[in-house]
């Protein structure tokens, strides 16, 4: 993102009177304050934030204990020291006192799907749903609003979280939803539970003992589909969805931003975007309607990804939507069993998961996004796509020395503890999401088996070896709120405090580390780190206020953090 504004020789001079107040802030002793006659001939209109706790995440790691950030008109930070001198520089400003509270850069999520969380509010949500009975509950509330020719579409179901912890079945769908199709995503969005009348509707016929590369169909002892479709498979019904209408989903997405920015985040990777949803975020842009930093994946090899390599990297103007960067696909979800192991389930003997496609296909579709000078960002979930991953990054990059490189994996969740020093050794990012970790805690030690638990979310052992972490959530699958993931990061316990000394405690993070993937080092992940993800003089004014301080509560606090303001290019986008 490059600036399009030029400074002049008059804010030169002030910026100058900035520089000698962060000199003056930083003595114990013998304070002067800075003349403010300098500034009255400027007739600059500045913001000041003062009386704060300010944790700049800057390479100084400062903390400001009674803190002020001055803001230009548009959007950047002037200048960020003691109030008290501050005050004094912009005598004129317009002040917004914050009582105290705690300032921190916005939060990034490295890995979040903002289409899909707005997609999610037209559909029926069965997340958290305790038992089939429920979810089939809440989908017969929800289609009592629908129109008969409509589809009857949900996501989030987990069947792991059931009294029985056996997938479902179409009868189950048929008995109760017989006249219309019926389609449910699972809550990793790598499986989906369908009734007879959405099979029916898939290109081929799904019975008989054949199976789709990189998926799998779900069959009864007569070779007839039981309504589960893992990975790839689930493309069959996919493309036979209608779409929701464009109305519906722009006024989605407006609640999918709000709900970001009440929670602090300033900025999204969003990963797996077509150039219709570009074209949506753009519109939005065009509407002063989008109040976040949108930083778009394009959604494999295919059209979008052609169109980068002959466009180059899309860079909006308003700073708010840039792509560069391509994502791929190793493997499936651990939670379906999808996730490609070196070895068979511990769970389930004979079943290594699945990769999505053989070393060769992915060593070129890699090598396509590194020719075009893009970003790679491959999902690997098993210690088996993650090496499969690894290998192809190592045969890539030295044919592309030009490439800037910083490709990543996402989510990086089983690693053969051999492979964790790869990441540093290769220059890949880890893009994690700790809350994966405590979601999975409960039954991933039955999926993996004790051997496997040494490379399981193992974000510390990463962080110690030197790779760069970059940290999300991977909403709609789980919870948007990033205070649930720092929780995560911290403690590795689940909110009720289990267990006791955290799962996997060894692999537990500082508070600085884990705020840090969540801001400048997730910024980094997004070649972003310039402009964004830690409060310094000329960066632009992305931060959140925060109703205590993150780094002093309790860590059973951090969940219940609320966000009191979110500010966005030196503009509140949200005030509680």
């Amino acid at each position: 993102m490059k600036k399009q504004r030029q400074l002049n020789d008059r804010i030169s001079a002030i910026l100058l009177i900035f520089f000698f107040v962060l000199l003056v802030a930083a003595c114990e002793d013998d304070r002067q304050k800075p003349d403010p006659t300098v500034t009255e001939t400027l007739n600059l209109p500045v913001t000041l934030i003062s009386n704060a706790r300010i944790y700049t995440f800057d390479t100084g790691r400062t903390v400001i204990e009674s803190g002020a950030l001055a803001i230009s008109a548009d959007g950047e930070i002037l200048a960020i020291g003691d109030s008290e001198p501050m005050l004094d520089v912009f005598a004129d400003a317009d002040r917004i006192d914050v009582g105290g509270r705690t300032i921190l850069p916005g939060l990034i999520d490295s890995h979040g799907h903002l289409y899909g969380l707005a997609v999610s509010f037209t559909q029926a949500n069965l997340t958290g749903a305790k038992s089939k009975a429920e979810a089939i509950k809440r989908l017969r509330e929800f289609e009592s609003g629908l129109p008969e020719s409509e589809w009857l579409l949900g996501q989030g179901w987990d069947q792991n979280d059931w009294p029985e912890q056996v997938f479902p079945d179409r009868a189950d769908l048929d008995a109760e939803f017989p006249d219309r199709p019926v389609w449910l995503r699972r809550i990793d969005g790598h499986a989906g539970w369908g009734n007879s009348l959405a099979l029916a509707q898939a290109d081929r016929d799904l019975s008989g003992a054949w199976q789709p590369e990189g998926g799998f169909i779900h069959r009864d002892n007569t070779a007839n589909p039981t309504g589960i479709l893992i990975d790839k498979a689930m493309d069959m019904i996919d493309q036979a969805v209608p779409p929701t209408s464009p109305e519906l989903i722009d006024a989605a997405m407006d609640l999918a931003t709000q709900k970001l920015v009440s929670l602090g985040l300033t900025g999204v990777h969003d990963p797996g975007v077509d150039r219709s949803v570009v074209a949506l975020y753009q519109k939005k842009i065009a509407m002063d309607a989008l109040p976040v930093r949108v930083y778009a994946m394009a959604d494999g090899v295919n059209e979008t990804l052609e169109w980068l390599c002959e466009n180059g990297p899309l860079n909006d103007p308003s700073g708010r939507l840039v792509m560069r960067s391509v994502k791929l696909y190793a493997d499936g979800a651990l939670g379906s069993r999808g996730a490609a192991l070196l070895k068979q389930y511990n769970d389930d003997p004979g079943n290594e998961g699945l990769l999505f496609a053989d070393q060769d296909t992915v060593d070129a579709n890699v090598s396509r996004v590194l020719s075009c000078g893009l970003q790679a960002a491959v999902h690997a979930i098993g210690d088996g796509a993650n090496r499969q991953v690894l290998d192809a990054y190592a045969m890539a990059q030295p044919h592309f020395v030009e490439n800037p490189g910083r490709h990543r994996i996402e989510h990086a969740q089983i690693i053969d503890p051999r492979d964790i020093a790869r990441f540093k050794e290769l220059g890949i990012i880890a893009a994690m999401q700790p809350i994966h970790a405590t979601s999975d805690m409960y039954w991933a030690g039955e999926r993996l088996g004790p051997e496997r638990l040494a490379g399981a979310y193992a974000w510390a052992s990463l962080h110690e070896s030197g790779a760069k972490l970059a940290f999300g959530s991977d909403f709609p699958v789980e919870e948007v709120n990033p205070m649930l993931g720092i929780y995560a990061a911290v403690t590795r316990q689940d909110l009720n405090g289990w267990p006791e000394d955290g799962w996997l405690p060894g692999e537990r993070l500082g508070r600085e580390a884990v705020i840090r993937a969540f801001t400048l080092d997730a910024a980094y992940a997004a070649f972003m780190e310039n402009e964004i993800g830690s409060l310094e003089t000329g960066k632009r004014a992305d931060f959140i206020v925060l109703d205590r301080d993150i780094m002093q509560v309790p860590a059973a606090e951090i969940p219940e953090i609320r966000v009191e303001q979110t500010w966005v290019d030196g503009k509140q986008v949200f005030s509680r």
